[in-house]
């Protein structure tokens, strides 16, 4: 298998993402379409986060980062993921009647173009706040939230959309994800540790209503008694149509029980600075390819693209990237001397998606280091 293509990706541009200019649908769309292309709802989440660490910080004394970003996270960093990738997208999620509550609804309803119909304020409500601290290629994280209202954040009948994102918890079925299937809606899950320790298929009863199902490899290996990721993949699709194993620095593997298809992509070799919202940014682009048609290897090295453009940047929704971003990579990475021809071809299908005209110049700020600034009067 050859190599993924070798280059250093460049900082991240600091609005391109705002106004996608790529529709990856557009072939796609009719009149008689759901009005959204991707549902998701969970808990939105304040994240600060500090960089410019040169090591973890040492009890008792005060640690100085050199810089500083703020953004919504939780839930937040798929939905900003997908919407970036040119994806109409449609959010559910309890938000704070605090300042910080008013930071997140405005960063994904104006900043962002999310849509926040299915979303609340919850009065009397403080939200929900993680600290990020980064260094070495790890984060470390310390977060504080009070009880979540009831109901909690998904209505009771979720909006059409063309599929959905959930993340699935072992004995707790989520009855939206039944609902939203019924209506023909596209299910992508992923899931978390299984704290109880029994790592039980038959736990995760909403798995029957998915099309594609996106473990690590741990959790594979753990939920299908095996060890190999590869193996679990294809055990899982006895379970659920499409399995995705990622496969950390070896990249992913994919099987399509339908057609037949697996495919094996490596990872883009990268130096990570915070691998925040990493696993979030993968499964928007395998989101993103599935709804466009593209052929299994190429939604999986998209995945894998999109999840190497996020870890060169700091925080979760701060990262993701947009088309620019994967334009100016494919421009870099054609340009890169004895580049693997066989390398290059595995990116190809993004010849006819980006063009010169996308690339913004580098290097641009897209973190701000407070909540907001006032407006002068």
């Amino acid at each position: 298998m050859p190599a993924a293509p070798a280059v250093p990706v460049p900082p991240a541009a600091a609005d391109a993402h705002r106004h996608p200019q790529i529709d990856p649908l557009a072939a796609l769309r009719t009149p008689a379409d759901p009005p959204w292309d991707v549902y998701l709802t969970g808990t939105v989440f304040l994240d600060i986060v500090f960089t410019g660490l040169d090591s973890a910080p040492v009890r008792g004394t005060e640690s100085w980062a050199r810089g500083m970003g703020s953004s919504p996270g939780g839930v937040a960093n798929m939905a900003t993921a997908l919407a970036r990738l040119g994806l109409r997208t449609s959010l559910a999620a309890a938000f704070g009647d605090d300042h910080y509550g008013d930071y997140c609804w405005d960063t994904l309803e104006q900043g962002e173009g999310i849509d926040l119909t299915p979303s609340r304020t919850v009065p009397g409500w403080h939200s929900p706040v993680t600290v990020s601290m980064a260094y070495e290629g790890e984060r470390t994280m310390v977060s504080h939230g009070h009880e979540p209202p009831p109901e909690e954040p998904a209505p009771d009948c979720p909006p059409r959309a063309r599929a959905a994102v959930a993340s699935l918890t072992p004995g707790r079925p989520a009855p939206w994800i039944a609902q939203a299937a019924a209506r023909g809606t596209r299910i992508f899950a992923d899931v978390g540790w299984d704290d109880t320790g029994a790592w039980d298929l038959a736990g995760l009863t909403d798995l029957a209503h998915c099309e594609a199902f996106l473990p690590n490899a741990e959790e594979a290996m753990r939920y299908t008694g095996t060890d190999c990721p590869r193996a679990a993949a294809h055990a899982l699709t006895a379970h659920v149509p499409v399995a995705v194993v990622t496969l950390g620095a070896e990249g992913a593997y994919a099987v399509d029980r339908r057609t037949g298809e697996s495919a094996e992509v490596p990872a883009i070799a990268v130096e990570a600075l915070d691998p925040t919202g990493a696993g979030d940014v993968f499964v928007a682009g395998f989101v993103t390819g599935s709804l466009a048609g593209w052929p299994l290897a190429d939604r999986l090295a998209f995945a894998g693209l999109t999840a190497a453009l996020s870890v060169q940047e700091f925080g979760g929704s701060l990262s993701a990237p947009g088309w620019s971003e994967i334009a100016a990579w494919w421009r870099k990475v054609q340009s890169v001397e004895g580049q693997d021809p066989a390398a290059l071809r595995r990116y190809a299908f993004l010849a006819d998606l980006v063009s010169d005209e996308l690339v913004r110049p580098w290097p641009l700020r897209r973190a701000v280091p407070t909540i907001g600034f006032r407006h002068p009067a």
